[in-house]
């Protein structure tokens, strides 16, 4: 015969108990009854129930230690009421032979799951109607099976009412404790049970949560996003349902993990997005777009990881978002009144060069026009005015803007705080095409000629898809690879009015890095630049290791800052992974960490191999002037790029570039068996270095870009 036995801690309705006790009998089942309310004034009722025992749990903790009574008072209600149970030898032994253990109540809930671990055969459940359903499997299988189900929460739709809407955050906590839900059992019926039909808006999102919450305490990440994911495949309500979906993409984002349901959420914020476009609620849409964009773009999918899915298939990744109604009418060209005046042939061009707090790749540019007699100048850095940094960065505000079709107050704000600049310019040339290439281009420019410099961070992104480039004259890429990418990704940039479109290197002074090097640096690799992910030092350290096992004189000099553990968790892993491997490395000596440094030529002098490990770069600036300096360059075929028609392979001569670190050692083994070979290597790396990139060369395409008549 089964046994079940009920606990309670608050005294059940007696017409319903009888109801409940006389169903499980008709199962053949004996029920026992036990429980912390007062026993005693309902003991006649309940000896009419044909129960096969009842009894009283202690009601209090006066016979327990002060430590114990100390932790019952700073802990949940359900915890104190195990507190107070767990050492009661008649619950004990009715627990241990009980074929099915229910609770009847919120607060029995801890103290059910504790018992189902002593005997972890038994079916555990919280609430009458989901302990039937499994006495009726038992019953269906022939034999008593023993499976422990518990928590069960919410398995029917009056459970779910009634143990969430009504219970304190505290006790809900308990019954989702970190115990429960590293039981893989507990976890999964939890999730089970935020998917139960029938169950209220407000009390599904709200178990979800708590279950998110519990999970994420118990280690289980993934766990808590797909509890929230499920709930919202529950919800009617576009609003709550986005919401949900978005919470449990955002849990798994800020693990460091790449999320399994991003497009689900996404989807879920663009249908938002397009109904409250529909609607003309411009607010709320940008607000929903805004999401989408955030979510889609998110760093850590694209530029703190290894790899990204929007380089692995670039068209298929932003097909979504083609297909909102919202993006559409914020992707749409809006083009200018009139084009862009022709250079003045009666005075200097009135060249405007702006950025926002990132100038690291202007210094050349900046001096060239500075002094140049066809030039006025004039350097605008966004960031340094409180003013101009609000509205450069303004991502909701822009959306709403191009969806409300330029009739916001952000409109008349860029208006007047960029009309001036824009006034006195001939020319402006903007780096970067992040925010305020979105900002600009929310006015007509007039007759002034807007260049666009983009890199290579941007392309991972969300700027280039609210950037209007109907009003750019020229887009200008650091390398063809990153321009294959941009333009596969945007169709504004692939129509007839897509803007004039270059590929210019980065502006370097290469020639002097052309500095004698000792004997002895033939035998050190050099890594310029370990602070991102995409740098990949591991993959260097790979190598270091492969020509170590032929020579132990090799080493590896790291020059430049750590990787920032605040940037993402993602970040912050692949540090920590990094540091272990390094730790035993940098104490042999193996390899040497230079740190930070003003002085990169001074630097480059000790360093025989430059080493480029990323998974992807625009150009490897620290790998050109580590050629240039004459050291042997070894370039990883960087994955993000590998196999496509612009690649590491097609921006470097041939030789340079290889496929695996196997690859990267034999080079740099047999470059470097004699110093004769070495120097000869390095030679022509530099040669070929500073007459391809070198300022004095790369200074006459700016000259062309910016000074000729286009």
């Amino acid at each position: 015969m089964t046994e079940v036995l009920f606990i309670a801690t608050k005294r059940p309705d007696l017409g319903i108990l009888a109801d409940s006790v006389r169903k499980f009998r008709d199962r053949d089942a004996t029920v026992f009854l036990t429980g912390t309310f007062h026993v005693l004034p309902v003991e006649e009722e309940l000896s009419l129930m044909a129960l096969e025992g009842v009894h009283q749990l202690p009601r209090g903790l006066s016979t327990r230690s002060s430590s114990v009574r100390r932790k019952a008072k700073a802990s949940p209600a359900g915890m104190r009421v195990w507190l107070q149970a767990q050492r009661d030898r008649w619950l004990r032994r009715r627990a241990l032979k009980a074929h099915v253990i229910v609770a009847l109540d919120p607060g029995a809930v801890y103290t059910v799951w504790r018992l189902s671990q002593y005997n972890p055969a038994a079916e555990a459940h919280f609430g009458i109607a989901a302990a039937l359903t499994a006495l009726d499997k038992l019953t269906r299988q022939g034999a008593v099976a023993r499976q422990a189900t518990l928590p069960a929460l919410g398995a029917v739709a009056k459970d779910v009412r009634r143990s969430i809407d009504g219970i304190p955050a505290a006790m809900m906590r308990t019954a989702t404790a970190r115990p429960v839900m590293r039981s893989a059992l507990g976890a999964r019926l939890w999730r089970s049970a935020v998917s139960a039909p029938g169950v209220p808006v407000k009390a599904r999102v709200a178990a979800s949560r708590y279950v998110a919450e519990g999970m994420q305490w118990a280690g289980r990440t993934s766990g808590a996003a797909i509890a929230l994911t499920t709930a919202a495949s529950k919800i009617p309500d576009p609003a709550v349902r986005a919401e949900l979906l978005d919470e449990g993409v955002m849990t798994e984002i800020a693990r460091g993990i790449s999320p399994r349901d991003l497009r689900v959420a996404v989807a879920a914020r663009l249908a938002q997005a397009d109904e409250q476009y529909a609607k003309g609620h411009h607010e709320a849409a940008s607000e929903a777009l805004n999401r989408a964009l955030f979510l889609d773009f998110h760093r850590v999918l694209h530029i703190d990881q290894l790899s990204s899915p929007l380089a692995e298939d670039a068209r298929n990744y932003t097909k979504r978002l083609q297909g909102s109604t919202a993006f559409q009418a914020v992707s749409r060209p809006r083009g200018r009144k009139t084009p862009a005046a022709a250079p003045p042939k009666d005075r200097p061009l009135r060249l405007l060069v702006t950025t926002s707090a990132n100038a690291n790749f202007l210094q050349h540019v900046l001096s060239r026009y500075e002094d140049h007699p066809q030039v006025e100048l004039r350097y605008l850095d966004l960031a340094a005015q409180r003013s101009l940094k609000r509205i450069a960065w303004a991502a909701r505000l822009m959306l709403e803007d191009r969806l409300a079709d330029g009739a916001t107050d952000y409109q008349a704000d860029v208006e007047r705080l960029m009309r001036p600049y824009l006034d006195w310019a001939d020319t402006v040339f903007l780096d970067w095409s992040v925010g305020p290439a979105s900002m600009l281009t929310t006015i007509d420019p007039g007759d002034t000629r807007i260049v666009v410099r983009l890199h290579s961070y941007e392309a991972f992104t969300r700027w280039p898809h609210m950037t209007d480039f109907s009003r750019v004259d020229d887009l200008v890429f650091v390398a063809p690879h990153v321009k294959d990418l941009v333009t596969s990704l945007v169709p504004q940039l692939q129509g007839a009015g897509a803007p004039r479109m270059h590929v210019l290197d980065n502006a370097m002074d290469l020639s002097g890095f052309v500095v004698p090097k000792p004997d002895e640096s033939r035998f050190n690799l050099g890594l310029i630049g370990v602070s991102q992910v995409a740098k990949d030092p591991l993959w260097a350290v790979e190598v270091l290791k492969r020509v170590r096992a032929h020579d132990e004189r090799y080493r590896l000099l790291l020059v430049g800052g750590d990787m920032d553990p605040k940037t993402s968790k993602a970040t912050a892993e692949y540090r920590t992974k990094f540091e272990r491997e390094l730790a035993p490395l940098v104490e042999s000596g193996a390899v040497v960490r230079l740190g930070p440094t003003d002085d990169v030529p001074g630097a480059l002098t000790d360093i025989g191999v430059i080493i480029s490990s990323s998974v992807r770069e625009g150009c490897h600036v620290g790998l050109m002037e580590g050629a240039a300096s004459a050291a042997l360059p070894v370039v990883r075929d960087w994955p993000f790029y590998a196999g496509k028609p612009n690649s590491a392979r097609t921006l470097y001569p041939e030789g340079w570039v290889v496929g695996s670190p196997e690859e990267a050692a034999q080079r740099i083994l047999d470059a470097t068996s004699t110093e004769e070979k070495w120097q000869k290597a390095g030679r022509l790396a530099s040669e070929h270095a500073v007459s391809s990139w070198d300022w004095d060369v790369v200074q006459k395409q700016f000259d062309r870009l910016l000074l000729d008549e286009v």
